[in-house]
């Protein structure tokens, strides 16, 4: 999915900031348990967690397939379900392998006549190849996307479900994004083909949402998240509250207070733009891709998910929509 540099800049680090999983049962992990005052929303990682497995169900969702139709066509039913007025983007790009995509970008917009916006994204197709899979027999499968691409969509699906419950009294746009795992590692600019669509092409005039916070990769077991590097550098008073609110919520050994990597995600063409934006991301410099152990590979399925990561994630980003 995406080529990164380490950040070197170790000036970069928020010294002020107070950074900031594990069985499937929603009241299981009780050290993970949101510590804020009675939270008036609470993340259900259950939901989540059935939300992932759902698009993981429909198959690899590769552009031009009947399984990234049938994902998109229940995408927008959730958002309409969920009290969402859903705007959608349709595309024809160009892959690196030269392949003419049939994509589709999302929009799923919560009090749509706020003039301030914040802006949530995901993307939910899938790597057509499982080429970091150690079984050089694997490499020409698809990837299933459970936590690189489903996990991400997940959450913000549970977050849709939360706000049609509880208005969160603000502008709030979901971006289901398409096209950005079909890049090529040897081209930079091959990847996050939806975003960049979207960001040079905005579907409401003069649309600029004051924030964004990019969530990739965000259900793994043990996943640790980490400052990304292209977010710490253009946004770090971004990073900051929202490493501040994991810390409030308790979830400060997951969101831990050191530099990752600088990503080329989807957050990216979004920065380009001028839109303040951050990436919530999975990356340990230590680890030999910098990704989890299942990147690109046929082992990122359901059972590689773990419920408590995505409660972190989830209850973190709940929090920040309507404390912040």
């Amino acid at each position: 999915m995406l080529r990164f540099t380490l950040l070197v800049a170790a000036g970069c680090l928020l010294s002020g900031c107070s950074a900031a999983k594990s069985t499937h049962e929603d009241t299981a992990a009780s050290d993970t348990t949101p510590t804020v005052a009675s939270p008036t929303v609470v993340f259900n990682a259950d939901s989540a967690f059935a939300y992932m497995k759902t698009q993981v169900d429909f198959g690899p969702r590769i552009n031009n397939t009947p399984a990234h139709k049938r994902c998109a066509d229940w995408l927008q039913a959730e958002l309409k379900r969920h009290g969402a007025e859903v705007v959608t983007q349709p595309m024809t790009l160009q892959s690196a392998d030269g392949v003419t995509l049939d994509a589709l970008n999302i929009i799923g917009r919560y009090n749509p006549e706020a003039d301030d916006r914040l802006l949530l994204l995901a993307h939910y197709d899938t790597r057509p190849w499982a080429d970091s899979d150690p079984d050089e027999a694997n490499r020409d499968k698809p990837v299933p996307g459970a936590n690189d691409g489903a996990s991400g969509v997940a959450v913000l699906l549970e977050t849709a479900r939360q706000m049609g419950l509880e208005n969160p009294g603000r502008g709030i746009d979901i971006l289901f994004v398409d096209a950005e795992d079909r890049g090529s590692h040897a081209d930079d600019d091959s990847w996050a083909l939806g975003a960049k669509y979207f960001a040079q092409n905005p579907f409401v005039p003069g649309y600029s949402p004051s924030q964004a916070i990019l969530l990739d990769m965000v259900g793994a077991r043990g996943a640790k998240f980490r400052y990304e590097g292209f977010s710490l550098e253009n946004t770090p008073d971004l990073v900051q509250a929202f490493w501040q609110t994991a810390a409030q919520a308790g979830f400060s050994d997951v969101f831990l207070n050191e530099p990752g990597g600088a990503v080329t995600d989807d957050h990216v063409p979004l920065l380009d733009a001028g839109i303040p934006a951050i990436d919530i991301i999975e990356y340990d410099p230590s680890s030999p891709s910098g990704f989890n152990a299942t990147w690109h590979t046929v082992r990122d399925d359901v059972p590689n998910i773990d419920p408590a990561t995505l409660r972190a994630v989830g209850q973190t980003l709940i929090n920040y929509i309507y404390n912040k």
